[in-house]
């Protein structure tokens, strides 16, 4: 199965932020903190070219905290690019963040400072503008492309902070990086087949993180044999059934990928800097 989710209001996105980047300062580029390289928009990095660039890695209260801080060090010392770790919903780790951004701009006090934050649907950018803003001002949900619009917040310190659509880019390649996507929860539902994305995050779980599969679901005595095995283990313990008596693996595999989304198994994360170096040194 391919993966392919481009709204139009993304390529209306994409013009925006064309038209926008060159009247910033600075840009936060807001990634997931359990798959930073993968939630990397390959765009983002065309339109910022010569702009003060600071990169997010948000949720990371949702991944693996020893594999954050091998991406912290790989920013820093592979791609040569500052990155910081936040949970975004935290008031000081966001104002942390912005401060950081801040911090490495030559700024006229007496003028404002637009920042502008981008990255791909679902990475929590609009919760850290609501953090930074104390208040809802941008509409958040566990969605994809929720915000539709450039949404502009004046912030103390004479700072502009400028809320982006989140973006996705028309071919997304190759396919895991797609399945890695649409298993956190960057790609609507309604264009994935959930039994494929939950084969594929059982796999991923049952090859890196065997022991919080063990501890989530204490129906399990042993390890399952396979990715199918533990999707029909999650269906019969959960009374995953149709008429007849018949599994229903559909409603399984959500179970696993609800499960995995909301950090009801633990701190996970979907890549680290080995898979990608490995990834790589393939092509």
């Amino acid at each position: 199965m391919n993966i392919q989710w481009y709204p139009g209001h993304m390529l209306e996105t994409k013009k925006l932020l064309k038209d926008s980047i060159s009247k910033v300062d600075a840009v936060l580029e807001v990634l997931d903190a359990r798959l930073p390289v993968a939630s990397e928009n390959p765009l983002v990095n065309n339109l910022c070219k010569g702009k003060t660039r600071i990169k997010i890695l948000n949720k990371s209260d949702l991944a693996d905290p020893s594999v954050t801080d091998m991406w912290l060090s790989y920013f820093e010392h592979q791609r040569k690019v500052p990155a910081i770790a936040v949970c975004g919903s935290q008031k000081y780790q966001a104002e942390k963040a912005l401060n950081y951004c801040i911090s490495r701009i030559t700024r006229n006090r007496a003028r404002k400072v637009k920042v502008m934050v981008v990255g791909i649907p679902n990475t929590g950018k609009s919760t850290i503008l609501n953090t930074l803003a104390g208040k809802k001002i941008a509409k958040t949900g566990n969605v994809p492309a929720i915000t539709r619009h450039k949404q502009r917040t004046s912030l103390k310190n004479n700072i502009d902070v400028y809320d982006t659509p989140g973006i996705l880019w028309p071919v997304i390649e190759p396919k895991e990086r797609a399945f890695v996507l649409a298993a956190s929860g960057a790609i609507s539902d309604t264009a994935i087949d959930y039994y494929e994305i939950g084969f594929f995050a059982a796999g991923l779980l049952l090859k890196k993180y065997p022991d919080l599969l063990l501890q989530r679901y204490d129906f399990l005595t042993e390890l399952p044999k396979d990715e199918s095995d533990l999707i029909e283990m999650i269906a019969r313990a959960r009374g995953c059934f149709k008429k007849g008596g018949i599994i229903h693996h559909q409603k399984a595999a959500e179970i696993l990928i609800r499960d995995l989304r909301s950090g009801l198994i633990g701190k996970i994360s979907f890549e680290t800097p080995k898979d990608i170096e490995s990834a790589n040194e393939t092509i």
